[in-house]
């Protein structure tokens, strides 16, 4: 397990497009199709880290919540799932179902979508208004693995709350700690 930060890609910064398959049902899944009439919500996930093993719960419910109050969301996996395979197609609808994920789970094989994004770790979440422009990038609480405490979502309802009001939200962010992508060889970004 490497700890790897997010990047911290600079707020303001569009929400790059993208048209991925949701692995729950084959639908195709674009940026604008995503968002919703508050904004928009993109993670960067896998299964088998145990960085998102942690906050799967936290993730699901912040789903059910914030999906009711306008909020789009979708999740991708840019691992390269030939290397491990846990973070392929088949596992990962095995895993929306059982966490509970009421948000679209879309494999990025190609991994452009990740470089796109700038993300580096696994959980990357990254929060966009109704524009696309990006507003919260960081963490989802400062919970972590093996820290005896449940992960509450606390960072990230704060950003959204915020948006939802119409207020920005708090400029000063903790980068998320996670799992580095799993970059296939040679597809590294620069």
């Amino acid at each position: 397990m490497v700890r790897t930060p997010s990047t911290m890609a600079p707020l303001g910064s569009r929400a790059p497009d993208f048209s991925l398959y949701d692995v729950r049902d084959g639908a195709i899944v674009t940026r604008d199709g995503a968002k919703g009439p508050k904004g928009l919500l993109v993670m960067f996930l896998c299964n088998h880290c145990p960085y998102v093993k942690h906050v799967r719960t936290a993730l699901a419910e912040f789903g059910r919540e914030y999906q009711d109050r306008g909020l789009g969301m979708v999740a991708i996996s840019s691992n390269d799932a030939d290397a491990y395979p846990d973070d392929g197609p088949d596992r990962m609808r095995q895993e929306a179902r059982d966490a509970g994920y009421v948000f679209p789970y879309c494999f990025d094989e190609t991994q452009e979508v990740a470089k796109a994004y700038q993300a580096a770790c696994t959980p990357d979440l990254f929060l966009y208004d109704p524009t696309l422009r990006l507003v919260y990038r960081g963490q989802l609480d400062e919970t972590r693995p093996n820290g005896g405490k449940p992960a509450t979502g606390r960072d990230l309802r704060a950003a959204a709350d915020a948006l939802i009001a119409g207020r920005a939200p708090v400029p000063d962010q903790i980068a998320s700690i996670g799992c580095n992508i799993k970059w296939k060889p040679g597809n590294e970004p620069e």
